[in-house]
């Protein structure tokens, strides 16, 4: 593969135009998004399947999908599935552009696992106790049994079980490829595109740095990460971005670099709009812990989540 660099000399989007690439208004949105992108690589393909997939998932975040509940975890939420999906979307774009073509069916995989990643939150109505957050340890793997249950549902075939089992654990917390058994490096790809689309999906988005105060929430309720307050997990957020970037170029075999070629093709403009909104949060994240702890809030600002975790903090105590 081929590695795209950023151009910083480039011209720059439109501000609405970049504020709409990280935002998703309604699901309609974001699916006709993917769908446009997709069939300008495979103007045939059959995205039916995918599609039961995509309605399923809202269901069960909406609260309409049979003996289930309610997805209520604050961090990992509808808005970050389908940017997750987003991510996917370009990024498999970018690499097909690149020159390692992708089939249908490769882009089905990567589509299906993308919007099945994190449905391990989702509890039956009879779990009644936590958000779902309580199961961030074994998410994956209960997304993984969700899946393997769904397969003939959503009318994708019974040979999809292990590739898309596969691709789902390249986003568990530790990204370890290497323990993975992959019958095809083709699989591997696959799982590195949504194993990078997960990381820089989520940490691109305008509010990352607000929804890590929802993020906190999940980790204590989880029991995991050992950070001594919320301030503290803001102060190891950019060790913790250093560490991705490694596992970006590792584990994850550099493959986010293919974003330019998407970007290059759709708007014109040879840029990875992704890593430079990701670097802009961490950049803004450095100003924000210079000062001292009682004004980091107030230096939060957007979608009003600093006092909505004020309120549930208040409430959890």
């Amino acid at each position: 593969m081929q590695n795209a660099t950023i151009n910083s000399t480039a011209r720059d989007l439109p501000p609405t135009e970049l504020i709409d690439l990280f935002t998703n208004r309604t699901p309609a949105d974001a699916w006709s998004k993917a769908e446009r992108i997709v069939q300008s690589i495979s103007p045939d393909i059959d995205l039916s399947g995918v599609r039961n997939v995509f309605d399923d998932v809202l269901r069960l975040f909406d609260g309409s999908y049979p003996g289930y509940s309610r997805i209520q975890t604050p961090y990992h939420d509808l808005r970050h599935t389908l940017d997750v999906f987003m991510c996917s979307v370009r990024l498999l774009h970018g690499v097909h552009l690149s020159g390692n073509l992708l089939s249908d069916e490769e882009i089905c995989l990567i589509l299906a696992a993308a919007l099945l990643h994190d449905l391990g939150y989702a509890q039956k109505s009879d779990e009644v106790e936590g958000s779902g957050a309580q199961h961030t340890r074994t998410h994956v793997p209960r997304g993984i049994a969700f899946m393997q249950h769904n397969l003939s549902t959503w009318h994708l075939p019974a040979l999809w079980n292990t590739p898309l089992t596969l691709i789902m654990r390249c986003t568990e917390l530790n990204h370890n490829l290497s323990h993975l058994s992959f019958p095809d490096p083709r699989i591997r790809l696959l799982g590195q595109i949504v194993g990078s689309s997960d990381l820089i999906g989520q940490m691109a988005d305008r509010a990352y740095l607000e929804k890590l105060l929802f993020l906190y929430l999940e980790f204590e309720e989880a029991n995991l990460g050992n950070f001594q307050d919320m301030h503290d997990l803001l102060k190891k957020t950019r060790g913790f971005y250093e560490l991705i970037r490694k596992t970006f170029d590792g584990e994850l075999g550099g493959i986010y670099h293919c974003l330019n070629y998407h970007f290059k093709n759709w708007v014109g403009i040879d840029r990875n709009f992704y890593l430079e909104s990701v670097e802009r949060n961490i950049a803004y994240l450095d100003r924000v812990i210079m000062l001292h702890e009682d004004e980091w809030f107030s230096m939060l600002k957007r979608n009003g989540i600093v006092d909505i975790f004020r309120k549930i903090s208040s409430t959890v105590s």
